[in-house]
């Protein structure tokens, strides 16, 4: 298996689709959520959400920067603090920041794949933060990642659903 060739594919398909998805969001929509429930995110936090799902977590297990403040360590936050509710999530303040937060992630999440190399995808094993006892090849722990945006992304997709928007399965994987 050539995990190189399989994450950059797999992530120009996922991030293709999800700002086809994008396109499709009301401007308007943003404090949209679920009626039924708890703990959704709206929809200004979920496409927030989406922007980091990928490259950031990538860039994290790559070179070990997870974007917390000076001083903080993942070892040393809290359940909430590596899971909030999500009333506690940020959000974006419009469509046009979510496209260009999700091109800055996509460009992470390739330039990590390439500094990673495909001897270390293969090779290195790796355990996740919120999973420290179970290491699996890097190669893995990124397309876990790549497969956390298309969670998301699938979760967009029965956002816009509700919302009344014309989506139907050919806009979730992508085949328009």
């Amino acid at each position: 298996m050539n995990w190189t060739e399989l994450l950059y594919s797999e992530i120009e398909s996922a991030y293709t689709t999800t700002e086809r998805l994008l396109d499709m969001v009301d401007p308007h929509s943003l404090t949209w959520k679920p009626e039924s429930g708890s703990n959704w995110m709206n929809t200004g936090q979920l496409l927030k959400h989406i922007t980091n799902a990928c490259g950031a977590g990538c860039q994290g297990f790559v070179t070990g920067d997870w974007g917390l403040p000076d001083g903080k360590n993942v070892e040393d936050l809290t359940p909430e603090e590596m899971l909030p509710p999500a009333e506690k999530l940020p959000a974006i303040d419009s469509v046009d920041e979510a496209r260009q937060l999700l091109e800055d992630d996509k460009a992470i999440a390739l330039r990590m794949v390439a500094e990673a190399g495909e001897e270390s995808l293969a090779g290195k094993l790796i355990g996740a933060p919120w999973a420290p006892g179970i290491k699996s090849p890097l190669g893995r722990q990124l397309l876990q990642m790549v497969q956390h945006l298309e969670r998301h992304k699938t979760q967009l997709f029965y956002y816009l659903k509700l919302q009344g928007k014309p989506v139907d399965t050919a806009d979730l994987w992508g085949e328009h």
